[in-house]
């Protein structure tokens, strides 16, 4: 059984900081919307009329961008941290033999090994945990195939903590397009209260209605799309933590226990 809790294993950030970073990325990108990007539109819209729809400040207007860029943020962050913490806390350990110390011609003190890595700082660790696993088989089977079963049942489980940790992510990669399509329905919606107006001539009002429907679907599905990119290499990433971790294991423990 794998010893290290699921917010280590999934390199989730703890709730209450991914808590706070959301709240913080919500107020920044809201005081960003009121102070720049909507008084920009309003200017833009004043000056060039129904000519400002293709205007950057425009399509970024509405409050379904708004969402979507938070949204967009936060989920970039929690990629970010994530891959971060590979890149900084996982990868130094992935060819690291815990057990160097020991004399390699003589058969591993099985017990002792066991007792140093438990006790070690780094025990909550991807890979040093892999190795636990592997010795406490060993321990009670002493033998090398079980052992060798200990190392992938645990990388294993790596693997699907890794995978259920970007659930959050996947979840809002899918609802910033749906996000979109709800700006699509309520624009189309307002342009059509509006088709009296366009008839009696005046097309403004409609035109910027359309504006809402088309911009909130073409910015969420830009910042969707960067996002699966970030997600893609991430998982690239976390597939080569897993199988470096199993390499490591086999290349430097399992030689030690055939001796």
């Amino acid at each position: 059984m794998n010893n290290t809790p699921s917010h280590q294993s999934s390199m989730n950030p703890k709730p209450l900081i991914s808590l706070l970073v959301f709240l913080g990325i919500v107020a920044a990108v809201h005081l960003f919307y009121e102070g720049l990007i909507r008084p920009y539109a309003e200017a833009a819209i004043i000056a060039y009329g129904s000519g400002a729809t293709s205007n950057i400040w425009v399509i970024f207007k509405d409050f379904e961008q708004q969402a979507s860029v938070s949204i967009g943020i936060f989920c970039a962050f929690l990629i970010i941290y994530k891959y971060q913490r590979i890149v900084f806390q996982e990868e130094p350990l992935f060819t690291m033999d815990y057990l160097a110390a020991y004399d390699k011609n003589e058969a591993l003190n099985v017990e002792q090994a066991l007792n140093e890595l438990e006790n070690s700082a780094y025990s909550q660790n991807s890979s040093m945990s892999t190795w636990i696993d592997c010795l406490r088989r060993y321990k009670n089977t002493r033998n090398v195939q079980h052992a060798s079963a200990a190392i992938t049942d645990s990388v294993e489980t790596l693997a699907a903590q890794l995978e259920s940790g970007n659930s959050m992510i996947r979840y809002f990669i899918w609802a910033i397009p749906s996000i979109g399509f709800i700006g699509t329905v309520r624009g189309i919606g307002s342009a059509l209260a509006k088709a009296e107006e366009a008839v009696a001539g005046d097309i403004s009002g409609m035109v910027d209605k359309l504006g809402v429907a088309f911009n909130s679907t073409l910015v969420s599905l830009i910042i969707s799309i960067i996002l699966m990119y970030l997600l893609h290499v991430l998982n690239n990433r976390q597939d080569e933590m897993v199988i470096n971790t199993q390499k490591n294991c086999e290349k430097h423990l399992l030689t030690q226990l055939h001796k």
